[in-house]
């Protein structure tokens, strides 16, 4: 294993805490943790027993059938709610098992989040976390057992696409659970400038960008308006995507490749952003603005729902219609 993927797994990566653990002799111990970890439990150190983490908790309660020691020293992937004594938290851990003996624990502080009862859409985004993000860890977990039984460093690179997938959907969770579409547009922002900054941060190696005529400068938030070109690009470009590959298997052209275009260009007093893509159907429409709703295989459903948050926000209006050549066509006006 290189320093390079050894440098990509360091816990201290990650913003929240995170415990790696070794189970010897059916007892799980603290092999090391992290520094948002250290933060929040300042009494508990590497080499010390896992149950010292629970002991500081009156209430602990796991997700699957066993008591929460048993599922770590079975290596399974379970979930615990934590809550009581402790002056942090509540707390709500996330089970990961990096083989048989050994794996982490990723805590979530849920103080930090919202009331339910303010939550916007709780149940999509209860589904968008139980289930979206089980498949890249799962993926993760099983490429990280590979490249310990065969040394193939090519394993790694499933590893980070599955890390990458992860960190794109807690962002999309954050966002909507915790409001982060609120603005503050004080800037005069060149929709061009936007538009490409986000082309640049998008994967976009089968599609191309194409600015027609001049666009408008807006009083914006350049951080949210560049999020909202992001989450436009990338559903153009994944939808389009799904489309061909469904094609090419109706087909059977394993090897045809078809790429997409995507347009922005200026409106009175606004601007669009259209692909060439098979559209959105009608009855659809609207819909793929609801937290949750998305007709691909591993969608959060909330990319879209987020961009009409940040049209919201800045006190504009957001139509999505069909463009002349098909694909689908978002208009934003001032």
């Amino acid at each position: 294993m290189t320093d390079e993927h050894n440098e990509a797994l360091t816990v201290d990566e990650f913003p929240d805490p995170i415990v790696v653990y070794t189970v010897d002799d059916d007892v799980p111990r603290i092999t090391a943790l992290n520094e948002a970890f250290a933060s929040a439990f300042d009494e508990i150190s590497s080499g010390m027993p896992v149950a010292t983490i629970f002991e500081q908790f009156s209430v602990v309660n796991s997700t699957g059938r066993e008591r929460p020691i048993t599922h770590l020293s079975q290596g399974d992937c379970v979930g615990i709610y934590l809550d009581g004594t402790n002056e942090e938290g509540p707390f709500f851990a996330r089970m990961v098992s990096a083989d048989e003996n050994s794996g982490y624990l990723a805590f979530i502080d849920l103080s930090k989040c919202p009331d339910v009862a303010e939550s916007p859409a709780i149940d999509q985004v209860s589904s968008v976390i139980s289930h979206d993000l089980r498949n890249p860890l799962d993926v993760a977990k099983a490429h990280l057992r590979a490249a310990r039984e065969t040394g193939d460093a090519e394993h790694f690179d499933a590893v980070t696409d599955a890390h990458n997938r992860m960190e794109q959907i807690i962002r999309d969770v954050l966002t909507i659970t915790q409001d982060q579409t609120a603005v503050d547009p004080s800037d005069n922002v060149s929709i061009e400038a936007a538009a490409k900054g986000a082309w640049q941060s998008v994967d976009t190696e089968n599609a191309t960008l194409n600015i027609r005529g001049t666009l408008p400068i807006a009083t914006a938030d350049a951080d949210r308006l560049q999020r909202l070109f992001e989450n436009l690009f990338r559903n153009a470009i994944e939808h389009s995507l799904d489309v061909n590959n469904r094609v090419r298997k109706q087909k059977q052209e394993p090897n045809s490749e078809r790429e997409v275009i995507v347009s922005v260009g200026a409106l009175d007093e606004g601007f669009y952003i259209a692909d060439d893509g098979q559209g959105i159907p009608s009855e659809e429409q609207n819909r793929v603005f609801d937290p949750g709703f998305s007709t691909r295989d591993g969608g959060t459903g909330l990319g879209l729902a987020i961009v009409d948050r940040i049209v919201a926000a800045h006190s504009w209006e957001l139509t999505l219609t069909t463009a002349t050549n098909g694909g689908a066509r978002f208009e934003i006006r001032f």
